[in-house]
């Protein structure tokens, strides 16, 4: 017998499967443009065969290892199997029909099209992206306040482009804590942890102090990490350092996860939170849930609408752990804009956030004022008198199609218009009118579109003779619901338990004397 045979005939069949897959392959390649600028730029794709099977990775995908709980989790392919590239890839396929999804964010058309590729070369196609959109040219610039991914400098290109994909000019990484630890680790703060691109910067934050007895916190533009592990449930001295480091303070999931109403019970009425994640959709019911927010503003209170995806948690769809297609987690699927007067950076984009000036968004684009004045403004008459609303929502009749348009004051709808084909459109859609006013009120304009796509502004707060913007209808039953918060909190202290993620009871002290200051300022409040 001879012994070649035994390496020979497989060699043969190995050579004969190469040969034949090489003769299968179809090479591809892609270019995607900006429609305006003609210039190659950052988008998510999905390529996918005929059975609506993902294709393949191509080596010009931007991949980050991230994974939730701070686990390497995924690398190149984000929750939904989509790949982000810098406008170009190459990629070997087998022949036949393929469909490419390309999508840059809410201010860009998604296009799905479908390719036939050929076997061997010329399978070249040029892309662009279209855009129904530009807010920045009108002075409003996207962020996402709610990333978590572990960040080192080298690291900062990478996930620029991720979030120049997604649309957006500002991604928060939040450095994240609890009562043990911290993950998704940053490597500095402040201006010290910014990486600017041309019209886009990532920025860092921290979700920390975060329990489940009193909610999850965000710092924004902070100077510098604040964490007092021995001292975790004071959340008023991390508020105060936050504050003293040049940062705002926030809620984090609309403050309705977490028993968040509580923690908000006791930090917005001592006069320590500067904002509310308002649009997300970890919570059931959201992504818009104005509960908290309405609440808070009725009192008196003065509140920002940020924004944030949670990353890579929360997705438009079934949540809390679902894997698969279904877990489409995605950077900046609700985000915030602010306005900025004049060249978009760091310090300017700080300057107008801790100043109040945005709105939020899923998908609609809104534009604000009352007799001039951005959200976040305050106008204080000297008297009863008449003020200029004017609000403006913008949509796109394929992706974004506008349903709605209301002027919201103490809760209330004031004014609203529907789209009736003429002057109110699918795309257009417009109020102009004067409001009487004779006492003090918070006013916002808020719009809706698709199923889930929602926009809100921060509200402008109007006072007559400096009397404040609180709502006297509501005030007496918000503040009652308050003191059920409290004592909800009360019967948790006096509960020990085991569990390692609840351990309010170790500060019963420390919280007791909180909860009875802010029965204080609740009872000042009654008298109203």
């Amino acid at each position: 017998m001879n012994p070649l045979k035994f390496i020979l005939v497989p060699l043969f069949f190995v050579f004969l499967y190469n040969g034949h897959c090489q003769n299968n392959t179809a090479s591809v390649k892609v270019t995607v443009t900006d429609q305006f600028t003609e210039n190659p730029t950052a988008v998510r794709v999905k390529i996918t065969d005929a059975k609506g099977h993902v294709a393949g990775l191509p080596e010009e995908a931007i991949s980050i290892m991230y994974g939730r709980d701070d686990q390497p989790e995924r690398f190149g392919f984000p929750p939904d199997s989509t790949f982000y590239i810098d406008g170009h890839l190459n990629l070997d396929l087998h022949p036949g029909k393929y469909n490419v999804s390309l999508s840059k964010g809410f201010e860009y058309e998604d296009q799905t099209l479908t390719i036939n590729l050929k076997q061997g070369g010329g399978n070249v196609f040029n892309f662009k992206m279209k855009r129904w959109i530009k807010m920045s040219d009108l002075g409003w610039y996207s962020a996402d306040d709610h990333i978590h991914i572990r960040r080192s400098p080298r690291e900062n290109p990478l996930i620029l482009k991720w979030v120049e994909a997604e649309g957006l000019n500002v991604g928060v990484l939040l450095q994240m804590g609890d009562f043990w630890a911290t993950y998704f680790s940053q490597y500095a703060f402040g201006e010290k942890g910014t990486f600017e691109g041309e019209e886009s910067l990532l920025s860092t934050g921290q979700e920390d102090p975060r329990t489940h007895e009193i909610g999850h916190t965000i710092a924004l533009v902070a100077d510098d990490f604040v964490r007092y592990q021995k001292e975790y449930y004071h959340y008023d001295k991390i508020f105060d350092k936050v504050h003293d480091l040049n940062g705002i303070m926030g809620y984090a999931h609309q403050g309705m996860s977490f028993n968040g109403s509580r923690g908000m019970t006791l930090d917005v009425l001592s006069g320590k939170v500067d904002f509310l994640e308002l649009l997300q959709f970890c919570v059931e019911g959201g992504p818009l849930l104005t509960q908290n927010y309405y609440h808070f503003l009725d009192l008196g209170y003065k509140l920002t609408a940020t924004a944030g995806s949670d990353f890579p948690w929360c997705g438009n769809g079934p949540q809390f752990g679902v894997e698969g297609p279904e877990w489409n987690a995605r950077i900046g699927n609700a985000r915030f804009y602010t306005w900025i007067d004049g060249a978009f950076e760091y310090d300017s984009w700080k300057k107008n956030l801790k100043e109040g000036h945005t709105f939020v968004s899923s998908g609609p684009m809104l534009t604000f004022s009352i007799d001039g004045h951005l959200p976040g403004d305050e106008i204080d008459l000297s008297g009863p008198g008449k003020v200029s609303i004017k609000a403006k929502a913008f949509g796109n009749k394929g992706q974004i199609p506008l349903s709605k348009l209301e002027i919201i004051g103490h809760g209330k709808v004031l004014k609203q218009v529907l789209p009736d084909g003429d002057e109110q459109t699918l795309e257009n859609m417009e109020l102009n009118f004067k409001l009487d006013i004779k006492k003090g009120i918070w006013v916002a304009a808020r719009c809706f579109a698709g199923p889930t796509q929602v926009a809100h502004t921060t509200p402008i707060y109007i006072s007559v003779d400096n009397n404040g913007f609180h709502n006297p209808e509501t005030l007496q039953g918000y503040l009652t619901l308050n003191e059920k918060y409290l004592d909800d909190l009360e019967k948790e202290l006096e509960e020990p338990n085991d569990r390692v993620d609840k351990r309010a009871w170790w500060y019963r002290d420390g919280l007791q004397e909180r909860i009875e200051e802010t029965r204080i300022v609740i009872n000042s409040l009654r008298k109203k």
